[in-house]
C-alpha cells in the first residue's frame, strides 16, 4: 500500500512539475532548439556582461554633445531592456538590442556638434529614423534585402564582424593601439600592462574551458577577472549597490522632448536618411551573422523568424527617440551569448530583465572592467571567423567578394562600407567573368543604391 502511494506521490510531483517546465520550454522552444533553461540563463548573463559597457560609453558620447548624462544612462538602460525583451518574448531569438555605438557617435558628433542641430531635433531625427526604418521593415523591403544578400557576402559579413569585434576588444584594453609612427595604422600596445595580460590570459582560459565543455565557461572567466580586478586593480572600485534612477534634474529630462517637426526640416532629412541606410545594412548584417553563428537559419539559409527580429530592431529606435536615447540595433556582443549556448528568446529576455535591474543597481556596472569582457569578445570574434570554411571557393567571384567585404569591414571600421565594396565587386566581377546571368535584379539594385549612397557623400 505504501509502495502504491509512493508511486502515486511521485506521479503527482511529475504531473505538477511538467506543466511548469513545458510552459517555459514550449514558449521559447528550448528543447526543440537543443538548449536548456540553465544554458539560456548563462547565455543571457554572458551577453549582458559583454554589452553592459554601453551604459557608460553611450552617455559619455552624448554627454560630450550636451546631453544630460544621467538622463541618457536611464534611456540607454530602457532601450536595451525594451528592445531585448521584445526580441526575446516576441521574436524568440537570442539577440540583445541596445543603443548602437556607431549611430550614437553620428548623433553626437555629426548631428549635434557637427551640424549644430539642437538636442530635441536630434531626438526627433532618431524617432523619425525609427519610423522610416520600421516602415521599410514591415513592408518587406528589409527582408527583401536580406533575401538578396549573396551567400559569399552573407558569410563575409560574419567574418568581417568577427574581425571587427576582435579589433574593438583588443583596442579597448590597449593590446592593439593606433600607431604613433609612420607605417601601418595599428601597432602592438603595452604588452606588460595589467589589462593586456589579463585579456590574453582570459582568452586562453576560455579556449581551455570551452574545449573541456565547462558550462558557462565564458561567464566564469568574466566573473573571475572582475573579482581579480576588484582585489588588485585600484581603478576597479566598489561604488555601492543601489541607486534610484533619475532622468535628470527638473528641465533636464529627455523623456518625450523630441522635436519631430524640427526633424522634418529639409536640412535635417538627409541625416535621417543616412541613419536609416546605415541601420538597414549595419544591423541587418549583424542579425544575419549572429543568427548564422547560433545555427538559427532554415534550409534556405534564411533567419528563423527573421521578420520579427528585424521589426524588433527597428521599433526599438522609435522607442529610443521617445525616451531620449540613441538609435537602437542588435548588438554584435549577442554573439557572446550564442557562443555560450544561447539559442532562444530566453537569452534575450534575461538580458532585458538585467537591464531593468541595472536601472536600480547602476553602481555594479563599474565592477566589470573592460579587460574582463574583452576575452569573451575576442573569443567570439575568432569563432565568427570560422565562416571562412563556408565560402565556396569553386565560385571564386562570390567567395572573394565575400572576403573583400570581410577585410574592408575591419580596415574601414564600418560594416556598411565592407558590404558596399562586397556588392560592388560581386556585380563587376560577375559581368567581367561572363557570369552576368548568375546575378539577380535584387543584388544589382542593392549594389547600385549602396555605391550611389557612398558616391553622394551621405555615408556615415
Amino acid at each position: 500500500m505504501s509502495e502504491n502511494s509512493s508511486i502515486h506521490h511521485e506521479s503527482t510531483v511529475v504531473a505538477e512539475d511538467t506543466p511548469r517546465k513545458s510552459g517555459l520550454d514550449g514558449y521559447f522552444k528550448i528543447s526543440q532548439r537543443g538548449s536548456t533553461v540553465k544554458q539560456e540563463v548563462v547565455a543571457g548573463l554572458t551577453t549582458f556582461l559583454a554589452m553592459v559597457y554601453s551604459v557608460i560609453v553611450v552617455p559619455s558620447m552624448l554627454g560630450a554633445a550636451g546631453f544630460n548624462q544621467g538622463a541618457v544612462f536611464i534611456a540607454t538602460c530602457l532601450v536595451a531592456a525594451f528592445g531585448s525583451l521584445l526580441m526575446g518574448l516576441w521574436a524568440n531569438l537570442p539577440m540583445a538590442i541596445g543603443c548602437a555605438i556607431s549611430l550614437t557617435a553620428f548623433t553626437a558628433f555629426s548631428l549635434v556638434l557637427g551640424q549644430g542641430i539642437s538636442i530635441p531635433v536630434a531626438l526627433g531625427a532618431v524617432f523619425l529614423m525609427g519610423v522610416v526604418f520600421t516602415a521599410i521593415t514591415v513592408t518587406g523591403v528589409r527582408q527583401w534585402i536580406l533575401t538578396n544578400l549573396p551567400f559569399g557576402i552573407a558569410h563575409g559579413t560574419g567574418i568581417g564582424i568577427g574581425l571587427f569585434l576582435l579589433l574593438i576588444a583588443a583596442n579597448g584594453v590597449g593590446l592593439v593601439v593606433q600607431n604613433p609612427h609612420a607605417g601601418l595604422p595599428v601597432a602592438l600596445g603595452e604588452f606588460t600592462s595589467l589589462p593586456v595580460i589579463m585579456s590574453i590570459v582570459g582568452l586562453a582560459a576560455i579556449f581551455g574551458l570551452e574545449k573541456r565543455r565547462v558550462p558557462g565557461g565564458i561567464l566564469l572567466v568574466i566573473v573571475a577577472i572582475s573579482i581579480f580586478g576588484l582585489i588588485f586593480d585600484p581603478n576597479v572600485t566598489y561604488q555601492g549597490l543601489f541607486a534610484m534612477p533619475s532622468f535628470g534634474a527638473e528641465g533636464e529630462s529627455l523623456l518625450g522632448t523630441m522635436d519631430i517637426m524640427g526633424a522634418l526640416n529639409p536640412i535635417v532629412i538627409p541625416s535621417v536618411l543616412a541613419l536609416v541606410m546605415t541601420a538597414i545594412f549595419d544591423a541587418t548584417g549583424t542579425i544575419r551573422a549572429v543568427a548564422g553563428q547560433a545555427n538559427l537559419l532554415d534550409k534556405d539559409g534564411q533567419i528563423i523568424d527573421g521578420g520579427k527580429a528585424l521589426t524588433s530592431d527597428s521599433v526599438s529606435s522609435i522607442f529610443a527617440g521617445f525616451v531620449g536615447g540613441a538609435p537602437a540595433a542588435v548588438y554584435i556582443e549577442s554573439a557572446a551569448g550564442t557562443a555560450a549556448g544561447g539559442k532562444t528568446g530566453l537569452t534575450a529576455t534575461v538580458v532585458g530583465g538585467l537591464f531593468v535591474l541595472l536601472l536600480f543597481l547602476s553602481p555594479i556596472s563599474y565592477l566589470v572592467p573592460a579587460y574582463a569582457t574583452a576575452p569573451a569578445l575576442m573569443y567570439v570574434g575568432l569563432l565568427m571567423m570560422s565562416n571562412v570554411s563556408k565560402l565556396d571557393m569553386a565560385d571564386s567571384v562570390d567567395a572573394l567578394s565575400g572576403l573583400m567585404c570581410a577585410v574592408f569591414i575591419v580596415l574601414t571600421g564600418n560594416i556598411v562600407t565592407g558590404i558596399m565594396l562586397g556588392f560592388g565587386s560581386l556585380v563587376i566581377g560577375r559581368v567581367i567573368s561572363g557570369e552576368a546571368k548568375r546575378l539577380n535584379a535584387g543584388t544589382v539594385i542593392i549594389a547600385i543604391v549602396l555605391v550611389a549612397f557612398y558616391a553622394g557623400g551621405w555615408a556615415i
